[in-house]
């Protein structure tokens, strides 16, 4: 999937992408009157922006690492797409069409799977009059800058104090959780 290079994405959303952030998928939804909502997938989180008249807006960004579960409910006339994540994030757009809603989970999956070392799952329930996709992101998500098969290689090697310093580098670069970043500090504070 190429990057989205779109002049028409809104100025609130661009003076919210973080310097080098691609824009990967984009939908814009026109609902009547209303100014438009969009759904935004770059290569580091999901955006939701809904703009109001006066330049005013709601904005809505869930990175990748803090991503739960991404669920879209496809029925005959309408779909929900509810997008999860940890700390209670909870989005539901109800406002996309199926073909949308489809390109837009697809989306997100490819994203996930750029920069996660295992495979995102993905759970697809058909029905006769609807189908409910379910896209779960795996527990850890490691980018692959950081090639992931040399990395515990390495990290056996050196002494605890430099692991330490190393977990606090992912953790501070958000590629772990603060869970995940506190679990494996106490284990390493152990070994000294």
């Amino acid at each position: 999937m190429g990057v989205v290079e779109n002049p028409e994405l809104p100025k609130s959303v661009r003076r919210h992408l973080e310097p080098e952030e691609r824009v990967l998928f984009a939908i814009k939804k026109k609902i009547s009157l209303e100014k438009p909502k969009w759904l935004l997938v770059t290569d580091r989180r999901i955006i939701y922006l809904d703009e109001k008249v006066l330049g005013r807006y709601d904005l809505k960004a869930i990175p990748y690492q803090k991503l739960e579960q991404v669920t879209v409910k496809l029925g005959v006339m309408s779909s929900e797409f509810v997008i999860e994540g940890e700390e209670s994030i909870s989005l539901k757009l109800g406002w996309m069409n199926k073909e949308e809603a489809r390109k837009a989970i697809n989306a997100i999956k490819d994203a996930l799977n750029a920069i996660a070392v295992e495979p995102v799952s993905i759970d697809v329930k058909k029905r006769l009059t609807s189908e409910t996709w379910t896209l779960r992101k795996p527990k850890e998500l490691v980018t692959r800058s950081m090639p992931a098969r040399t990395q515990p290689q390495v990290i056996e090697k050196e002494d605890p104090l430099e692991k330490l310093k190393k977990l606090k580098e992912l953790y501070d670069m958000g590629v772990i959780s603060q869970e995940e970043y506190e679990e494996k500090r106490k284990k390493l504070l152990e070994q000294i």
